[in-house]
């Protein structure tokens, strides 16, 4: 890697109190009072604007959440511990059913192949594939700037309204007469589905600590493994329903239906920000805060900031994080509108392949549980080893369905179902961009670019499966591992970039790796250690002098 790209810069040619701004102050005689009521965050009664759309500035209340617990010793373990558990009660149920949804939506398709939609609408096989692609190009068209407003909205609320929109178009698609309108329908619907991943991402990050993001992340991902068996359960039972529509009909009708309930259920009860949590007392809230300041990546910020934006466009990690999306989404683009075709294909009928989508779907939880234990139980800065590991038995499982003879289909089932293992690998890749970017306007374009790189995948690996291979696709197949080896190339690569980086930081610093500050200066020795200054001030992970790569 050359000198230019590879290592980061920190912003030391400003000083130090114009980089951090006067509300993080820890001087209270320098601090003018900032307090934020609780009427000022909530308004005065349920329905209260203020309750439903409140954009008011947090700093004070950050502010107060340092200055009452901005010391190591000032949070009791044990009363953290009780606090991270209703945070979890709240957050992570909030946002899995969510992804299972996200999952089952983007998978409707799949099952109204099989239900008759291509004889319905006269779809030939590559509009069937064009009718996947183009879900995508509403999301990569939309997907930076609903990423940029939601950061001028209350987050979760924002999430909230898009995912009732997804439901309704998704209901919609079963008036659809013709290619175009499916297409149309589904294009605006990929639209609204843009700001989903990045929305849990950034929720993730304004919760939980570092250390504790790559399992709550694998938490609300591993619906995604619901969001399978789900489809398959629904699928089955909507194949019986003996209606006078069409089978695909009541698919997106029934799932459009939930959708748009769960995106009401999650206006009124998902918190926007630990600030804002209103079913928490005002401590909570404030410890909730104060025990994320060693993230030094802050909580939220609504002001859009062009040095950030900068500084992510030319940051090599952006890129690579980009790349990951596109590759890691590759294989699951072709998947998920083409599972069912392939399992097919192995000589089962359509009811046996709704069936078959199950184990396929727990696998996947299973996959990413694993992770999130293996990860937790290993020393720190090992999350891109796991994320190799978990590469082998996609690759072992897609060499296994190319190289196996067709007539052995129990063998080429069992290969397919391996290939869900780069599931892991990809949630623990997200949590190394929620743990590794800082900034509110920088995270909020990392997370949108890692998604249009996925969008960008999505829309290509539908391709790689022609109707002319089909039963075996093995085009299809053949992408996912040429993809699958590209992924642990960038996993290395990344490993690489923040090694190199957080040891340049150090060396900047003075630090010795036994500890001695023997080499610092007094400046450098304060800057370093008054860590309150920096947590929640909006710096980036390039300027903030307290950051650390964790990999």
């Amino acid at each position: 890697m050359s000198e230019t790209h590879s290592s980061p810069k920190l912003n030391t040619d400003i000083s130090y109190t114009e980089r951090v701004p006067w509300p993080y102050a820890t001087n209270p005689t320098t601090r003018p009072s900032l307090t934020l009521s609780d009427e000022q965050l909530f308004g005065t009664h349920l329905f209260s604007f203020k309750r439903l759309w409140n954009r008011v500035p947090l700093d004070g209340f950050y502010a107060e959440a340092l200055e009452k617990y901005g010391n190591e010793d000032a949070i009791e373990p044990e009363v953290e511990r009780r606090l991270v558990r209703k945070i979890d009660r709240l957050i992570i149920p909030c946002l899995a059913v969510c992804y299972a949804f996200y999952y089952i939506d983007k998978t409707t398709l799949s099952y109204a192949a099989i239900f008759g939609i291509k004889d319905d609408l006269h779809l030939s096989g590559s509009e069937y594939s064009w009718l996947s692609s183009v879900f995508y190009f509403g999301w990569l068209v939309w997907g930076l700037p609903s990423n940029l407003l939601m950061q001028k909205s209350p987050s979760a609320k924002y999430l909230a309204i898009n995912i009732f929109m997804w439901g309704v178009l998704l209901m919609a698609q079963a008036a659809s007469r013709n290619f175009v309108d499916l297409a149309l329908l589904r294009i605006l619907s990929g639209a609204f589905e843009a700001i989903a991943d990045p929305a849990f991402m950034l929720i993730t990050t304004m919760f939980y600590k570092r250390s504790e993001q790559p399992s709550r992340i694998s938490a609300w991902y591993s619906a995604n493994g619901l969001g399978v068996a789900g489809g398959g359960l629904l699928g089955y039972a909507i194949g019986h329903i003996n209606g006078d529509l069409s089978s695909w009909k009541y698919e997106f009708l029934i799932i459009g239906a939930l959708c748009s309930f769960w995106g009401i259920v999650l206006f009124l009860i998902l918190p926007d920000s630990p600030p804002t949590a209103s079913t928490f007392t005002r401590e909570e809230r404030l410890i909730a805060v104060a025990r994320l300041r060693g993230n030094q990546t802050g909580v939220d910020n609504k002001k859009f900031k062009m040095d950030q934006f900068v500084e992510c466009m030319t940051d090599l990690k952006t890129w690579l994080f980009f790349f990951l999306g596109l590759v890691g989404n590759v294989p699951n683009g072709g998947i998920s509108n083409f599972s069912t075709l392939i399992i097919k294909g192995l000589g089962f009928d359509t009811l046996q392949t709704t069936l078959l989508g199950i184990p396929q779907g727990a696998l996947v939880c299973l996959w990413i549980s694993l992770g999130a234990y293996l990860n937790s139980r290993l020393p720190q800065n090992s999350r891109t080893y796991v994320c190799i590991l978990f590469m082998l038995p996609t690759i072992a499982g897609t060499l296994g369905f190319l190289l196996a003879p067709q007539h052995a289909s129990v063998g080429r089932l069992i290969c397919y179902y391996l290939t869900g293992s780069y599931q892991t690998s990809f949630v623990l890749g997200l949590s190394l961009i929620t743990s590794n970017t800082a900034g509110q306007t920088k995270k909020q374009l990392t997370s949108g670019l890692i998604w249009v790189g996925a969008c960008v995948g999505n829309i290509s690996g539908c391709f790689f499966y022609r109707s002319q291979d089909a039963p075996e696709y093995r085009l299809g197949i053949g992408s996912m591992l040429v993809c699958n080896c590209i992924e642990v190339l960038i996993f290395v690569l990344l490993r690489m970039y923040f090694v190199r980086a957080n040891r340049l930081r150090d060396e900047k610093a003075g630090l010795q790796k036994s500890g001695d500050h023997q080499n610092m200066s007094t400046a450098e020795m304060e800057t370093r250690l008054n860590e309150n200054e920096t947590a929640f001030a909006d710096l980036t992970d390039l300027q903030n002098v307290n950051f650390r790569y964790v990999y």
